[in-house]
């Protein structure tokens, strides 16, 4: 009797495990999302500036960059191994997960120099598009197309 009671308790504290794990990844996968939605999100406008359909606004154009600085810390985190399901994140996220990582490095270092460097119209297209380069370049490798 107590052997059997032990059984169905290891065995149902291993469900409730694999269900927290599960539950944890689709946490991550939610929290990741929201972040790259935010750089979306902040790159809109900003993308409107570079072709001239919207208004320079350098405060604006500061904000999109502190915001990538900030979430290209928290992301490289927000995707570990088995996170892929429920996601547009390729396999190859995994299998090369230290350049994926320093992608992420690059897009923060390129935003902090650009940020650092864009004082006016004229230095924001020319520092600019090296910053969101480094986003399509990362979608290309590790995202998967729609």
């Amino acid at each position: 009797m107590v052997r059997r009671l032990t059984v169905a308790l290891a065995a149902g504290m291993i469900t409730a495990f694999a269900a927290s794990m599960a539950i944890a990844q689709a946490d991550v996968v939610k929290e990741r999302q929201a972040l790259l939605k935010q750089f979306g999100d902040a790159t809109k406008p900003v993308g409107g500036m570079l072709r001239g359909s919207v208004p320079f606004d350098l405060a604006q154009v500061q904000a999109a960059l502190d915001l990538y600085v900030k979430n290209a810390k928290a992301l490289p985190a927000l995707f570990p191994e088995g996170s892929g399901p429920g996601s547009d994140a390729l396999p190859a996220i995994w299998t090369n997960k230290a350049d994926f990582d320093a992608r992420f490095a690059k897009l923060g270092t390129d935003a902090a120099a650009a940020r650092a460097a864009i004082t006016d119209e004229a230095s924001f297209k020319a520092n600019f598009p090296g910053v969101i380069r480094n986003c399509g370049a990362c979608h290309d490798s590790y995202r998967q197309k729609n």
